[in-house]
This record gives structure tokens, sequence and C-alpha cells, in this order.
């Protein structure tokens, strides 16, 4: 049994405190606003909710940051590192630049660090099934491997303090790509009277099969939108991306109907919404 301090009850960081007090883990969660954490906290097995973000993290194994930014998490963290004595799992999506800052806010204060964002969203998180993409020393890697275990499995991808951040970007593009992707083709399969069904049996029964398009196409068909990856999210690490390396015209494009989707008032919606937009 593990101590964790969960800084962040949003969706993804919700399913993670739910899933490591149902692991036998003892979870203190904190949020910017307090009621959030007292509702997830409610009924949730071993999860206490926490007003104060110093208490939450005094003393425990490990400190999990689930936050929208780089900027959000520096505010939050930065006046309690005299506090921590765990190892610091910086899950949100910051990009590269902002996980190397956050890096070195914790090698000054001598906190051991992990750059360790999750492929997966707030129902993989649920069943423990998230992939860490992981960048830290071996022996922290070590340290924080219960909160690990528990939530999925580990690719170790560098031993600084960015990679991990660097290869969720690039995962997340891709994940968003495929989803305007899905989108276009379904247009094109009522343009040519091809049934939504037929069109996901011919691709999952061969080698272009792929689960997460099926799983947007179907959502896309219901017309059922809540949030796994939130549209103004997708956007917001798609802008991070462009901001560390020029976006190719394809890129742009997505990005654009992104910013057109959350402009229509779907930015809290699944990114499958963008399929509301034309």
């Amino acid at each position: 049994m593990t101590t964790v301090a969960v800084l962040g009850a949003g969706g993804l960081g919700a399913a993670m405190a739910r899933r490591l007090g149902a692991e036998g883990h003892d979870v203190r969660l904190w949020n910017r606003s307090a009621d959030k954490a007292r509702a997830v906290a409610d009924g949730a097995e071993r999860v206490t909710a926490h007003d104060d973000a110093a208490e939450a993290v005094r003393g425990a194994d490990a400190v999990l940051t689930v936050l929208r930014d780089a900027d959000v998490v520096e505010s939050v963290v930065q006046p309690l590192l005299g506090e921590v004595s765990g190892v610091w799992v910086q899950a949100s999506t910051v990009g590269p630049a902002g996980a190397a800052r956050l890096g070195s806010l914790a090698s000054d204060a001598g906190v051991d660090y992990l750059d360790a964002p999750v492929s997966g969203s707030t129902q993989p998180a649920e069943q423990g099934t998230l992939l860490w993409l992981v960048a830290g020393s071996d022996d922290t890697v070590e340290a924080a491997r219960p909160v690990l275990d528990a939530l999925g499995s580990v690719q170790k991808v560098g031993d600084g303090t960015s990679e991990g951040s660097a290869l969720k970007l690039v995962v997340n593009a891709w994940l968003t790509i495929a989803t305007v992707g899905i989108s276009d083709v379904l247009d094109l399969a009522d343009g040519l009277s091809v049934d939504h069904d037929a069109l996901r049996e011919a691709l999952d029964g061969g080698p272009l099969a792929m689960p997460y398009a099926t799983m947007k196409s179907k959502l896309m068909d219901d017309d059922a939108y809540e949030p796994g990856f939130a549209t103004e999210n997708a956007l917001k690490d798609l802008h991070l991306a462009a901001d560390e390396h020029a976006p190719s015209p394809l890129l742009a494009e997505v990005a654009a109907r992104l910013a057109r989707t959350v402009e229509d008032g779907h930015g809290t919606q699944d990114v499958a919404a963008v399929h509301r937009t034309a």
C-alpha cells in the first residue's frame, strides 16, 4: 500500500484516483475547485479530498500531477516542493519544453521527478490499462512502480526530463488526425451510400483494423460525445506541438478544424465532436 497525492480532479485525474484507491492505495485528492475533489472522493474507495494541497502532498510516497498545462502545474507545485518527499510523477500533457522546466524545478528542490504522461484517457485509467510514456532514472521509475503498475504499463523512453512529453505530443497528433480523418471518411461513405457498419466490418476484418478509429466512428454515429479526450485539450496539444516544431499543412488544417469545433461550442466534448463541424 502506498500513499499517493493526486493533484487534479478532472476526468483523467479523477479516474486515476478511483483506480488507485480500488487497488489499495491511500489517495489524497486535491483540486483547485475543492468541490470537484469532494465529489470524486464521495463513494470512492480509499480516496480522501483535501482542501490544502500542502497537506495532501506532505509525507506522500508519490505526488501525481494531472493538471491542464505547464504554467498551472508550476503555479500549484512550486510552493509545495518543500513538502514533497516522495516521487513527483508529472502526468500532465505539458510538451517537452514545459516538462524540462518542471524537471528543473524538481532538481533544484532535490525532488525525484518522472516525466510521465500517459497514452489513454478516462476509461483505460479506470481499468488500469494506461500506457505510461516515462522519462527519468531507472531508480526513480522503480520507486514509483506501485503507482505506475496500478494504472497501466510502462514504456521507458529516456533518462531525461522531457522525452515522454515529446512522444505524448506525437501520439496525440496521430490520434487527432485519425479522428478528423474518420469523420471525413464517414461523410464520404454517406455520399457514396456506403453503410457505416459495412465500412467498419471491412476495416476490422483485415490489416487496416484500427480500434481507436472504429470507436470514434461509433461515437459519431451515435452523436454521443462524453469527453474521453476533450476537443479543447486536443487543440491545446496541437498548439504545444506547433510551438516545438512547425506544423505540416495537414496538422495545421486539423488544428483549424478543432478550432472551429471549439468555436461552435463543443470544446468540452470529446474530440469526435469534430464531426459536428463542417
